[in-house]
């Protein structure tokens, strides 16, 4: 959610730290801030703003503080309305002690509380507040002692950069339950909240583990635990291009990401699928005779890549025959699962950080389960906690709604579910074969669906006048009805609900007149006939229907349907093709109705917080 950027250096801080919050806007925020510290000087400049970093571009450009230590912030409100007191970075008594963070303190009015009793006095309404506090209470002389006592007093979820007069050649970050990683450059290092915001500057990232600090001196990075335990770093190379976390001449991140989808598909396919049809997945961690005692499996996922984790139950209960249970995250952490060391438990997370996702999965390893992330973040929270990865391999993604990594982690889940068949030895060589080939010709279907973005263009112009809408779809493609409807309501703050097509009768239907347009996947499938049967069920309720059709299928040519032509693939992989095209109608509605695509209102690219 929040984004955090640190910088310590022999540059100007100040325009990398900007440069890094904009970088950092697709995460979501209401309010923005930075403090910067020259040390020539010995002055601290901390300008904030109630709005967007655009603000604060144009307050330091009126006078940019010099200063090679500083640190910024894009905060996304949960204790505190979005107000300029209320904005990060916050400080102590003394002014001298400064610190940003992301997460909840679950304890802070406790801690308030014993704080004003020894006249600490508090300006915001935040819990983030009282980690300066904290620091200045314990400050003996020694910063990294006493931001050590302070962290260990916290209970909740932090990522915090914090920084102090005491010692100005020293900059440190911590996280607990939230993402934080140092960018290691030539006599330079960051601390961010995410790989996107250091990138420009190196690809060289360390990844700060659960419960772990570091302080960053001019001799480099030292990681400790919060007992004070040295810890050895894990330091990585990032492959992603800096070109990946630009618009290219789109006039949306969310435009250039929906276009990126047939390379999404190759991307996720390269190198782990041959034409005989084995799968290699590098990261996986499983051995055969692991996969062999697998008797369930259990997927947990939130908003997106929920809908994802439904596909996957078809994929994998059709190729494996394995049973697969589909459960929110935010519930299965909170109740008693029936799992055990013969389950396997698949996280579903664009980020990897999504904190129900998160702990849903240490709930599981906890209970001795197997568990395997699908993740697109290399070195992220859910990756390093797991028994194994599949990684997406879709470069960033900076729209906050899912479109490219939602096509990349079904790709994923088609190779999860032919690879727990193999090893059942439950594919037929003819259809793997086919499967296989269908598999490899998947992004030219998808391209073709992107090249006939016009019609869907007309098609949103046609209906963004509508304030409701209905998705149905049937068999596989249900979960994409529920997804479709999602990205509308995500991006174009219109109501918009998806259903099987079956349930129609038994409550929905209730909804329809002229003014609530259907949207059906009606393309080739075993149950295409019922679902033409639904379509006319919904016109004689006088309700608008788009839908879409397979190429050159005549099923609605009677129907008073608009009508969208999608290339011919078999029913298993429809789901690809089906939901590009929802995602662009969804965009153009957006646009009609003139939205911010790239950052909804309300939302975060990644719930790092409860």
């Amino acid at each position: 959610m929040c984004g955090i950027i640190g910088y310590l250096g022999e540059r100007s801080a100040a325009p990398i730290i900007m440069d890094s919050l904009k970088r950092l806007e697709y995460r979501g925020y209401d309010s923005a801030g930075v403090a910067i510290f020259d040390q020539d000087a010995g002055d601290l400049s901390v300008v904030k703003s109630a709005s967007k970093v655009d603000t604060l571009v144009e307050r330091l450009t009126e006078e940019m503080p010099a200063g090679r230590v500083g640190m910024g912030h894009t905060r996304w409100a949960t204790h505190g309305r979005p107000t300029l007191i209320n904005a990060h970075p916050h400080s102590d008594c003394t002014n001298k002690v400064v610190v940003i963070h992301n997460g909840i303190i679950e304890n802070f009015a406790e801690l308030r509380r014993e704080l004003q009793a020894k006249r600490h006095v508090f300006v915001s309404e935040t819990d983030t507040e009282v980690v300066p506090h904290l620091i200045e209470e314990n400050f003996k002389g020694d910063l990294v002692t006493a931001v050590r006592e302070s962290l260990r007093r916290l209970r909740g979820a932090y990522a915090m950069v914090i920084f102090s007069q005491h010692d100005p050649d020293l900059l440190i970050g911590a996280r607990l339950n939230a993402p934080l990683v140092v960018g290691v450059g030539e006599k330079e290092w960051f601390i961010a909240s995410d790989i996107t915001a250091v990138i420009p500057y190196t690809k060289k990232v360390l990844l700060l583990g659960e419960g772990e600090m570091v302080a960053i001196s001019s001799l480099g990075p030292q990681v400790s635990s919060m007992d004070g335990a040295s810890v050895k770093p894990k330091i990585i190379d990032v492959k992603w291009d800096i070109s990946q976390a630009q618009k290219g001449g789109y006039p949306h991140f969310m435009a250039k990401e929906i276009n990126e989808s047939a390379d999404a598909v190759s991307n996720a396919l390269r190198g782990r699928l041959a034409d005989d049809g084995e799968v290699t997945l590098e990261e996986f961690g499983f051995t055969d005779r692991q996969l062999l005692k697998v008797r369930d499996i259990k997927m947990v996922a939130a908003g997106t890549s929920f809908y994802a984790a439904l596909l996957g139950k078809y994929i994998i209960e059709d190729l494996a025959r394995i049973p697969v249970e589909v459960e929110p995250a935010s519930e299965f952490r909170y109740r008693q699962p029936i799992i055990d060391q013969d389950t396997l438990v698949v996280g579903i997370s664009q980020s990897g950080e999504t904190a129900d996702t998160l702990a849903a999965i240490r709930e599981a390893r906890r209970l001795k389960a197997k568990v395997v992330s699908v993740t697109n973040v290399v070195g992220s929270s859910m990756a390093l906690e797991s028994d194994g990865v599949v990684y997406l391999h879709s470069g960033p993604e900076i729209g906050v709604a899912s479109s490219k990594t939602f096509i990349a982690h079904i790709t994923c889940l088609y190779l999860l579910g032919i690879r727990l068949a193999a090893v059942r030895h439950r594919l037929d060589p003819t259809r793997l074969k086919q499967l296989t080939a269908e598999l490899k010709a998947l992004p030219a279907a998808v391209q073709k669906v992107l090249d006939r973005a016009e019609v869907l263009q007309k098609l949103a112009r046609k209906y963004a006048g509508y304030r409701n809408f209905m998705y149905i779809g049937r068999g596989i493609n249900y979960p994409i009805a529920l997804e479709g409807a999602l990205k509308l309501k995500e991006i174009s703050y219109l109501h918009a609900e998806g259903y099987a097509a079956g349930e129609l009768k038994h409550g929905p239907i209730a909804l329809l007149d002229k003014n609530f347009p259907v949207f059906a996947i009606a393309t080739q499938g075993a149950t295409l006939e019922k679902m033409v049967s639904n379509i006319q069920e919904v016109i004689a309720r006088d309700a608008p229907v788009a839908a879409l059709v397979t190429d050159g299928d005549h099923v609605l040519d009677e129907v008073a349907a608009d009508r969208v032509e999608v290339p011919a693939v078999s029913e298993f992989l429809s789901p690809i093709p089906n939901v590009v095209a929802l995602q662009l109608f969804a965009y153009f509605v957006a646009c009609e109705r003139g939205c911010n695509v790239d950052q909804p209102r309300n939302l975060a690219k990644s719930v790092t917080v409860e």
